[in-house]
């Protein structure tokens, strides 16, 4: 009996196992094993606070899942932070912008870290210039760390390890006002108001099907995209796609970068449709604004954000940032202003985070390189 192309990529799910070979069924169900490793803390911490406050550092969100943070050890108390250049976004992310909020992520889980071990961490950014309008090979901070009886440690400390983004459709049911309020606290505001949620789908929609139908901009993405849980293991880094789905049409060379390249391509079409529902799933939405748009100002965004997504991640809910419309390269022009309008921006203000909040299927962790990789 002749199998269609059509009816192998719907049936893969449960029968590419029977369509590649039973040798192969290891392969189509099993799950990366080294990629997530460094999600599996090991309770008993190094001497060095440093490397103790660092390997929940490089768990934190960022950009493209790039992982750009290179780490110096300096003296005995100091690190300083620069950025690996080759991980940066230039196509969707040419000012670097995002890459900074990467770094801020990583500083403010390593400050909750420390506080565990009575530890404060004082942090100087940028201390040799803040570069415009790329990053170079200055530091991006220092941080210092220090003894402190005084310092508290902080509730959101274990959540770290639990912290995920949800890329998944989330239940229409928005959260409680009171959960947003915990949510945003001092560092984010939220809302669920039916009327601006209503606009930021259908930005948010448009945004994310400009980048995808835009090559360079999504080439940026196919080319750090980690299909099965081979690839993951081999580079956990960029953006991981797997689960048994996955790993059985690649076993079948019916999805690989080339075809998700492909405009013409079922691939293609289908991973298209899939973000775009993605990105109309929205019950409710969290979102960061600074008064100019400073490398400081960005930095500290950073810390913020991680902040409001460890708080949902302790009430239960999920974060994914819909960040496509806050990119700056020309095609996205008219989105960019936008989102400033629909937000009440004005002047220098900037929009530096957008996010949904909301209810959704359970996910996992995504790949990362272990600290060892990052320490120059």
């Amino acid at each position: 009996m002749r199998i269609s192309r059509r009816s192998m990529i719907l049936g893969a799910g449960t029968a590419s196992v029977a369509l590649v070979g039973g040798g192969a069924v290891w392969r189509v169900m099993r799950q990366p094993t080294t990629a997530l490793a460094p999600w599996a803390i090991d309770p008993k911490p190094p001497a060095d606070i440093r490397l103790d406050a660092l390997r929940y550092a490089i768990l934190a969100p960022n950009p493209h899942n790039r992982q750009p943070w290179l780490i110096r050890l300096v003296g005995a108390d100091q690190v300083e932070l620069t950025c690996d250049l080759a991980k940066r976004l230039p196509e969707t992310d040419p000012f670097d912008r995002q890459i900074i909020m990467g770094f801020g992520t990583f500083i403010e889980l390593a400050r909750i870290a420390a506080a565990e071990r009575g530890y404060g961490v004082d942090v100087l950014p940028f201390p040799d210039g803040a570069p415009q309008p790329r990053l170079d090979a200055r530091p991006v901070a220092r941080l210092v760390f220090r003894k402190d009886a005084s310092v508290a440690r902080s509730p959101l400390f274990a959540a770290v390890t639990q912290r995920h983004t949800n890329r998944n459709l989330y239940d229409p049911t928005p959260p409680t006002p009171g959960q947003l309020a915990m949510v945003g606290q001092q560092d984010a505001m939220t809302s669920a108001d039916p009327k601006l949620i209503a606009q930021v789908r259908t930005l948010a929609v448009r945004a994310m099907t400009t980048e995808t139908v835009t090559h360079r901009t999504f080439m940026e993405s196919v080319n750090v995209m980690r299909i099965g849980a081979d690839e993951m293991d081999a580079t956990p880094d960029g953006l991981p796609i797997g689960g048994p789905l996955v790993e059985g049409l690649h076993a079948l060379g019916m999805l690989d970068q080339v075809q998700l390249a492909d405009p013409s391509s079922s691939s293609f079409k289908m991973g298209l449709k899939q973000v775009q529902d993605s990105c109309g799933s929205v019950p409710a939405v969290v979102w960061i604004a600074t008064p100019g748009n400073s490398r400081a100002e960005q930095l500290d965004a950073g810390r913020r954000y991680v902040r409001a997504q460890l708080r949902a991640t302790t009430l239960g809910l999920w974060m994914h940032p819909l960040s496509q419309a806050l990119q700056e390269y020309p095609e996205m022009a008219e989105d960019y202003a936008r989102v400033h309008a629909m937000f009440g921006l004005t002047g220098s203000q900037r929009l530096q985070m957008l996010a949904r909040i909301g209810m959704a299927a359970p996910t996992g962790p995504a790949p990362r390189w272990p600290l060892a990789k990052h320490l120059i």
